[in-house]
């Protein structure tokens, strides 16, 4: 088994934190995508959408999507659980990974792909118009998070979670999209002292 990693993009870290909160421990294929190694037709074989990690199991079969990675991993180790225990909690683990996904991930994606001038050659189209269109959408999504860790410490409640390990990644991504944390989401702040404090987070 190896992992076909791709450095500090959210996917690929997402991967590798979720391994470091389990403890473990699989070789790494470093995939440069500066020098454009996922365009290769050797990695495209591997996964024809040309995107980082990828998983080569021990048969040989590849596994792509950075959570069903994790998921594939949830089973070979259920212990730290961090899909929850229990279908209560394993169901709103569920829908704040996607919410944060959906709502928040692919709205920074879509800012930083869509504005940033290193992506002019590579985003085609590159739409400026809708890469600010989703700016605010970002910042509508992290003022609902902030509601919602108000009382909590994590996104559902006092178990550090894959949903954490997503808005971790997303969160570190404004920097490189050109987006901000608005200074009164105090607890959004306070939740992400707390996990990027975590040994995990320099994964």
């Amino acid at each position: 088994m190896r992992l076909f990693d791709g450095g500090r993009v959210p996917n690929a870290r997402r991967v590798r934190v979720f391994l470091a909160e389990k403890g473990i421990n699989v070789p790494m294929v470093p995939t440069d995508l500066g020098r454009m190694d996922h365009k290769s037709a050797e990695f495209t074989a591997r996964n024809p959408l040309q995107r980082v990690p990828v998983l080569e199991l021990d048969d040989g079969v590849h596994l792509t999507e950075s959570v069903a990675i994790c998921r594939y991993f949830e089973e070979l180790q259920p212990e730290p659980p961090l899909f929850g225990t229990g279908a209560r909690e394993r169901a709103f683990v569920e829908m704040w990974n996607r919410r944060v996904e959906l709502e928040l991930y692919l709205a920074v994606q879509a800012a930083f792909r869509h504005t940033h001038p290193a992506m002019a050659e590579r985003e085609v189209p590159q739409v400026p118009a809708w890469g600010e269109a989703n700016r605010p959408r970002a910042l509508a999504m992290m003022a609902l998070i902030d509601q919602q860790l108000a009382d909590k410490t994590y996104l559902v409640g006092e178990n550090f979670s894959i949903a954490d390990i997503t808005l971790l990644c997303t969160v570190d991504f404004l920097k490189p999209a050109k987006l901000a944390m608005p200074e009164n989401l105090e607890h959004l702040r306070r939740w992400h002292q707390l996990v990027s404090s975590r040994p995990s987070a320099a994964a």
